[in-house]
């Protein structure tokens, strides 16, 4: 198809959505977030062998990724931290209970139905909440206890091959920049050149559809550009790829002086707007309100920190046992800073961040989970403090003394805060067709697409969702012969299976539980059964007995 048929229609002045990294007038380099990936996110390399490196001639994406974290894997040397800097020694363990190891267990072999608009905190006791593993789990992914229980389910299926690498996140990979200009921009540049057109500051707020039993067309775009509303009328043969909802929508950027603007009352964003309308229309186009109906539940706000001297690398050092601006790994992913009433976490990634980055300065990410906690040295929510203040509350969780806090936040670096009323609304409590299906029964020329459309088995919050359901969308409105790539299968490989179970428990071999004299001689009695066989020697290999 030539690139000139090809149309994007972006609300915002420039594509990426929440990937994204700007240096922004009057405001400095931002972040609003960054996503991890894996080695097998499988559409993401699919995709990326396909898009030239705009820095290496000849190389792909794809090739400079898989350079750069075969030449400098990543892993952490401090993954949490309390009283001010000092490391919270959990030493890589995650300090289950059997019965806790258990409540996980019974969780990964439950099945969805039983889960459909379920919490977490429903199927998980104080033996997993009180945890390292939900410490670890809930900063690296964001989850609330409030948060589906379906959705965690799938995330520990999903990445059951990484349960040993949470610990010291030697399970994940990072790009060498911002994701916006290692991925977003590679894209974007190629699509230019084959003639794709974007339209920016085109905001889709409604698509129209013509809905009969058997047959569903899109039938009208309604869009604003500049105030202006304008149509864009559709045939059968057209195709309409639409990104509904929105998990940066509405998000909002303070400055070193002011705070990140939250509306408590704010219940609607583009996105999610442009869904309801759209859902208004057919059952199966899903219910948008599912997720974006209470932002008390969905938000959590970011800040990015650039330091602007010597002064405040060293602590950055100090913990993350590495020399910042040696452009390798650094802290490896996030620092937890495990008594912080914010449950604050912050990561400095490989240094520049960005391209136009001055030498000599770092640009960091800091995260608090809790933005309506007052701080442990800032006595204010987050949402209510400027940049600078979230920046004094992060360096007294760094160990600065305090005496120096304020005049290093303030003069030593430049922190803008981001407040994000939805970033985890997919997480939100949900059942079957709360999400539309990536090309509904029916469909003629529409296919949903990102985050809050359903796929098989994959997990959302993932660079990867967003990727591979727009490959099943092109795939199947196009007729393509070819598959998509699947979903790494982990979760049915019995190595993996048995490595999960045994890294859950710290390494103790299931002959280590606390039985019962039944359950004990129940186990004697199939360790009997297995001796001399394959099996035996597998659950040997695997630490398992």
């Amino acid at each position: 198809m030539k690139g000139e048929r090809i149309h994007v229609l972006e609300k915002g002045n420039l594509p990426g959505g929440a990937c994204d990294g700007y240096d922004i007038p009057g405001h400095g380099f931002v972040m609003r977030g960054g996503r991890e990936m894996d080695n097998h996110f499988e559409c993401m390399w699919d995709l990326f062998r396909s898009i030239p490196s705009i820095e290496t001639e000849g190389a792909s994406v794809l090739d400079e990724y898989y350079w750069l974290n075969k030449r400098d894997p990543n892993y952490s040397l401090m993954r949490a931290t309390v009283s001010q800097g000092k490391d919270a020694h959990t030493d890589g363990k995650f300090g289950l209970s059997d019965k806790g190891a258990m409540e996980i267990m019974k969780l990964f072999f439950t099945s969805d139905e039983q889960l459909y608009d379920k919490r977490i905190d429903e199927v998980f006791s104080s033996e997993v909440l009180d945890s390292n593993f939900w410490m670890y789990w809930r900063t690296m992914f964001a989850f609330e206890n409030w948060h589906s229980a379906l959705e965690m389910k799938l995330y520990i299926r999903r990445f059951i091959h990484h349960v040993g690498g949470l610990p010291d996140f030697k399970a994940l990979r990072f790009t060498k920049y911002n994701q916006y200009e290692s991925m977003i921009l590679p894209m974007v540049k190629y699509l230019e050149a084959h003639g794709v057109q974007f339209h920016y500051g085109t905001e889709v707020v409604n698509v129209e559809f013509d809905i009969e039993k058997e047959r569903k067309v899109a039938r009208r775009i309604v869009c604003k550009q500049k105030g202006k509303v304008e149509h864009v009328d559709l045939t059968d043969d057209d195709l309409v790829f639409i990104t509904n909802g929105g998990c940066v929508e509405n998000s909002s950027l303070g400055d070193q002086n002011h705070p990140a603007q939250f509306n408590t009352a704010c219940k609607s964003g583009g996105g999610w707007d442009m869904w309801r309308r759209i859902a208004a229309q057919d059952s199966s186009f899903g219910h948008p309100d599912k997720f974006c109906s209470d932002p008390e539940r969905t938000n959590w706000m970011s800040a990015t920190v650039t330091t602007l001297d010597d002064k405040i690398p060293p602590y950055v050092r100090n913990i993350c046992k590495r020399d910042p601006f040696s452009g390798k790994v650094v802290t490896g992913g996030i620092v937890t800073c495990k008594d912080s009433n914010w449950l604050m976490s912050w990561t400095f990634n490989r240094q520049p961040q960005f391209r136009a980055q001055p030498k000599g300065q770092l640009v960091g990410w800091i995260y608090g989970l809790f933005s309506d906690k007052p701080g442990n040295f800032v006595k204010k929510t987050m949402r209510e403090c400027t940049g600078k203040e979230i920046c004094m509350e992060w360096l007294y969780h760094m160990g600065v003394p305090v005496d120096q806090i304020e005049d290093l936040a303030e003069h030593s670096a430049n922190t803008v805060p981001c407040m994000m009323p939805y970033i985890t609304a997919f997480f939100m409590p949900r059942s079957a067709g709360d999400r539309p299906s990536v090309v509904p029964e029916g469909s003629v020329n529409f296919a949903f697409i990102g985050q809050f459309a359903e796929t098989a088995r994959d997990t959302i919050f993932t660079t990867e969702y967003s990727m591979r359901t727009a490959m099943e969308a092109v795939y199947t409105l196009l007729n393509i012969d070819r598959g998509v790539p699947e979903v790494w299968g982990g979760v049915f490989d019995i190595r993996d299976l048995l490595n999960a179970t045994v890294q859950l428990r710290d390494g103790k071999k299931v002959t280590d539980m606390e039985l019962g004299l039944k359950e004990k001689l129940a186990m004697h009695e199939a360790l009997k059964q297995i001796h001399g066989t394959d099996l035996e020697k597998l659950l040997v290999d695997y630490h398992v007995i």
